[in-house]
């Protein structure tokens, strides 16, 4: 008896929302992030630019694992690290080591994101990566805009090989992707 109500409640916690894929799909991912973070290193090696910070990994897994989310697209992309930078090291600048400061620009950032609906969650990094001050704000803006616009542009190549996913999509697409994931909930698959 006990189990059973532990088990109803963790059973939440556990259950899977994203749509099963198929695995040449799931193999293309992976070899996308895989160029993606060599081309970044790439880039490194011939700028000297810090790209292989800890928030282009999560976009990576965002513009390769899944394209059509809205969290995914260039916008949100441009849009939140532009955002993010900018509250990070304007907060960084005028409260240097405060870490109310960095927590405050992080809320700031996420408000500013939501409202503009340019969210991009990995670039709510970026007052962690201000607040730690060890890369010039000029040297990080530079890396951020190039690394930005060569994952897009590399998803937007990768995303045209087969098996083919809409990048960028809109909402259209995103909201068909919600609506098979909904038909397959109730239908008991994809869980």
């Amino acid at each position: 008896m006990a189990f059973r109500r532990l088990a109803a409640a963790v059973a939440p916690f556990l259950r899977r929302h994203e749509p099963d894929s198929p695995f040449r799909l799931n193999l293309k991912q992976g070899l996308g992030a895989f160029l993606a973070i060599v081309s970044l290193g790439l880039l490194l090696d011939g700028t000297g630019l810090p790209l292989l910070i800890a928030p282009f990994g999560a976009s990576t897994l965002l513009l390769f694992g899944r394209p059509t989310s809205p969290l995914a697209q260039p916008i949100n992309l441009f849009g939140g690290y532009l955002i993010g930078g900018s509250v990070a090291f304007a907060s960084a600048a005028l409260f240097p080591g405060v870490l109310w400061a960095t927590a405050i620009s992080l809320g700031i950032s996420l408000m500013l994101m939501t409202a503009l609906r340019v969210t991009h969650p990995p670039a709510g990094a970026m007052p962690l990566i201000a607040f730690h001050g060890e890369i010039d704000f000029l040297m990080l803006a530079e890396a951020v805009a190039l690394g930005s616009v060569a994952l897009v542009a590399l998803a937007l190549i990768w995303h045209r090989i087969p098996p083919r996913q809409p990048y960028p999509s809109g909402p259209e697409e995103y909201a068909e992707a919600i609506h098979r994931e909904e038909l397959e909930d109730r239908s008991g698959f994809g869980t």
